[in-house]
C-alpha cells in the first residue's frame, strides 16, 4: 500500500483525516445470538488482538464491558434494550435515520480524553444480506471494523477480509495497518494525514 492508499482508510466522506486506536483492553460482550455466535465473535476480537499486539480482558474496570455487539432483526428491537438510551443519547433519531436509509449496520465510538477509543457499539441488522454472510466471516468483519476508527468509506467497496485457500482471513495490508498502528510509538489519535506517512514507514520498515 502506499501513503496515500493509508491515508484514504483514515479519509472521512467530509474530507477530515480522523484515526483513533483503542486506548485499553477490549472487553466484549454480545446480545441476541446463541453462544456459539458469542464464541465466534470473542475468538475474532482475540485474534485481531493478538495481530494488533493489543490486550483483550473480561471486565472493563470503568465500564464493565466496552464493546457491544448487538445482533437483531429490526432496528425497533432496541428501543427495548434496559438503559440504550442512557449510553446512546440519540437512540431514537438514529434508529429514524438507519430505517430510513435500511441500512442493515452501523458503529458508534465513544473516546476518552486522550482520543483514545474507550468504547464501541456495533449493531447489525440480519437482513437477507446480512443472513447470506457466513457467521465466522460477518464476526471477523466486524472485529476488524472496530479495532481502529476507520474511514466511514473504507470498506463500502471492498472488504476487509479476503479468502486463503478456503479459509477467510484478514487482508494481509490491512493487517500490516493495523499492526503499525498499535506500534507503542504511535499515538492513540490523529488528525492529520502525515499520520499515514509514519504508518507507512513502519509497514515498509517491517517488510
Amino acid at each position: 500500500m502506499t501513503a496515500e492508499d493509508i491515508a484514504a482508510l483514515f479519509t472521512q466522506s467530509d474530507g477530515t483525516y480522523r484515526f483513533a486506536r483503542w486506548g485499553r483492553s477490549i472487553a466484549p460482550v454480545v446480545f441476541g445470538v446463541e453462544d456459539e455466535t458469542i464464541t465466534l465473535v470473542k475468538g475474532a476480537v482475540e485474534a485481531i488482538c493478538r495481530l494488533a499486539g493489543h490486550e483483550m480482558a473480561e471486565t472493563d474496570p470503568e465500564l464493565g464491558v466496552n464493546f457491544m455487539l448487538f445482533f437483531l432483526r429490526e432496528w425497533d428491537d432496541l428501543i427495548g434494550v434496559p438503559d440504550l438510551d442512557r449510553l446512546i443519547p440519540e437512540l431514537e433519531p438514529l434508529l429514524a435515520r438507519l430505517k430510513e436509509a435500511d441500512a442493515n449496520q452501523y458503529r458508534i465510538f465513544r473516546f476518552d480524553e486522550t482520543g483514545a477509543i474507550k468504547a464501541a457499539f456495533v449493531f447489525l441488522r440480519m437482513d437477507a444480506a446480512m443472513l447470506d454472510v457466513p457467521a465466522d466471516t460477518l464476526c471477523l468483519t466486524q472485529v476488524a471494523q472496530t479495532i481502529l476508527l476507520w474511514s466511514d468509506k473504507a470498506f463500502a467497496e471492498r472488504s476487509p477480509l479476503a479468502m486463503s485457500g478456503g479459509t477467510t482471513v484478514l487482508r494481509p495490508e490491512i493487517g500490516a495497518v493495523i499492526r503499525a498502528a498499535y506500534d507503542p510509538v504511535m499515538p492513540v489519535q490523529a488528525g492529520d494525514d502525515s499520520h499515514a506517512l509514519r504508518l507507512f514507514a513502519r509497514i515498509s520498515a517491517a517488510q
